[in-house]
Formats: structure tokens, sequence, C-alpha cells
């Protein structure tokens, strides 16, 4: 079982598409898989409630338009089924102050904040929960994301340890290419939603003009040679896109471009970078236009709420929680 969730907060971009979601659709030939969209985890920080209900629903809308296939993969909001919660909460119990405190993403996010949510201290816990309901194996997550799944699993050690074998533990899937793309103003730092420069990042809904323009202004260096050399950070992260999207090898795309300059090797990026976002739009606009997509959320979380559940049962029963109707 694969588990696999994603916030609907900012804009999703081709880092997120390249780095795991295409991993997502990859791996559905596996057997059945969970894509949860985690609107619990957004509201450890801000969010407005109208444009948090949107990014929800164009989230689905985007995932279904990479590739998830509601016949194979299990597709719902994680607010949707309550066992999420309660198993976090139980959860809370199985994870100290000092392992929270040390998780990269609340040291990030609460730096210099004059108010820190208790949630952002603790979503570990609820990550944990959405991950270890379904019996989960594998975690596809890029590289920064491990300690997520090295925590989780922490969890469940610590749960088995006192009450028994309850839960499988988990490992990270990570991609070695890809699964890192870098800023394009600033190829040292990972592409990210948040990132305040509007060159630093291709969403996958920006118009083919504004991609192509932050394509041939991305920053690479002194040099002239394409090649893969992480030393070399702007071009290594070009070279990355440009193998992701045409499914060509490193050598193959270093052969492909040798004697070319980089100017010839941008404008075959956003070529490619074109190609891909033009279909994957209009897929896209199909499925948010669509009045099944309410009904593809919904047979998603009733389908999950039919695994979660019974898992989350044997844990009550574990704990020592009176079963209902005792």
């Amino acid at each position: 079982m694969v588990f696999s969730g994603i916030q609907p907060s900012g804009n999703l971009h081709i880092g997120n598409y390249i780095g795991a979601i295409r991993q997502w659709v990859a791996l559905q030939s596996s057997g059945l898989n969970v894509f949860c969209i985690v609107d619990l985890h957004a509201i450890t920080v801000p969010q407005d409630p109208k444009e948090l209900r949107e990014k929800t629903l164009e989230l689905a809308a985007l995932l279904l338009a990479s590739g998830i296939d509601p016949e194979k993969s299990l597709l719902f909001i994680q607010s949707h089924n309550p066992d999420h919660v309660n198993l976090g909460w139980i959860l809370n119990c199985f994870l100290s102050m000092g392992q929270l405190s040390r998780m990269t993403q609340y040291k990030e996010k609460s730096e210099s904040k004059d108010f820190v949510s208790v949630g952002l201290f603790d979503y570990p816990a609820l990550m944990a929960a959405d991950i270890l309901l379904y019996d989960t194996t594998e975690v596809p997550v890029g590289e920064d994301q491990k300690q997520h799944v090295e925590i989780t699993r922490d969890a469940a050690e610590r749960f088995n340890s006192r009450y028994g074998e309850t839960f499988i533990l988990p490992k990270p899937v990570i991609l070695k290419v890809g699964s890192r793309i870098a800023s394009l103003a600033d190829p040292t730092k990972k592409m990210s939603k948040s990132d305040t420069n509007p060159n630093s990042t291709i969403y996958v809904l920006d118009k083919p003009e504004d991609a192509e323009r932050k394509i041939m202004s991305a920053v690479t260096d002194s040099g002239d040679k394409i090649v893969y050399d992480p030393a070399r950070p702007g071009i290594f992260n070009l070279i990355e896109i440009y193998t992701q999207l045409t499914g060509k090898s490193v050598e193959e795309t270093e052969k492909e471009f040798d004697g070319k300059g980089y100017k010839e090797f941008k404008e075959n990026v956003a070529g490619i970078v074109l190609e891909f976002l033009k279909p994957f739009q209009e897929k896209y606009k199909n499925f948010r236009e669509s009045k099944n997509l309410l009904e593809i959320l919904e047979n998603g979380v009733s389908k999950a709420y039919g695994i979660s559940h019974k898992k989350l049962l044997g844990v009550y029963d574990k704990v020592g929680f009176v079963k209902k109707g005792n």
C-alpha cells in the first residue's frame, strides 16, 4: 500500500509534479494506493476559508489531470475522514516534545513568528495517522521529507512495543533524479510554492509565455557546457527538468547538447515544458468543470473509511477504550 498526502495551499508547481506526483502515478500499477488532500495540515498556518475551499478542489482536479486514476487509487479530502484526527490524538501520546521540536518544518515555519499554533508543533502525529491508518508500506517523498516518515516509524514502533504488533512500519521512496527541483532564480534552494520571486517557480497553471520567460531567465553560471554537475546547480537543475519530462537519460542529454550553448539548451527546456503544460492544463480544465469531481472525492473517502475505521477500532481496543454498546 502506498500513501501520499499533499496540502491544498499555494499553487502547484512543476517541482511538485516531477518530484512527487509523477511518481504517485507510476506507483498505481503496484496495487491500491491512497492519495489524500491534507486540508487539516494546511490550517496549521492561517488560511483564507474561501481560498482553502477553492484550492482543495483545484488540487483534486490537478491530481486527476496528472494521471491519478480513481479506478486504481483512492483520492479524497483528509477532513472528510474523521479517523485521521482520532488516530492522530492517540499518536500524540507516542511522540515526545523533543522529537516534535526538532522537526525541520516546525523550526522553519515558527521562526520569527509572534504566534505559533500547537497544530504546527504536533502536526507529525496527524501525519503519522494519515500513513498508519492504511497499513502503508511505502511513502513517496522528496529527500527533504524523509524526516516525516522516520518520525512516523518511531511512533509506530513505540505503539507496537507497548501493545503488540499493530502498525506496519512504512519506508520512504525517494527518486534519485528529479526529487529536488530547484528554484530557477536561486538554484541552491528548492523550488517552492511560497517563493516571493515571481521568476523562481514554474506553476503548472502558468500561462505558456510566463513559463517560457522564467526558463529563459533561469540563473545558470559562467560556464558554457551542458554537463550534469551538482557544483553547477543552475544547469544541473535545468537538466533534471529536461530529463524528467522527456524520459531521456542524463547521458543522452549531455550528448544531445554537446557543443551547444546555454541559450539553445534553455530554448529546448522551455519547449519541452510547454509541450507538457498545454495538454495538462486542458485536462485540468475538464476535471475542474466536471460535475463528477465531488462524486469522485466522495467515493474515495467512502472506500478509505472502510479501510481506516477497521484499523482505528483495532487501536481503540488495544489501548483499552470501551466499545460502543458495552
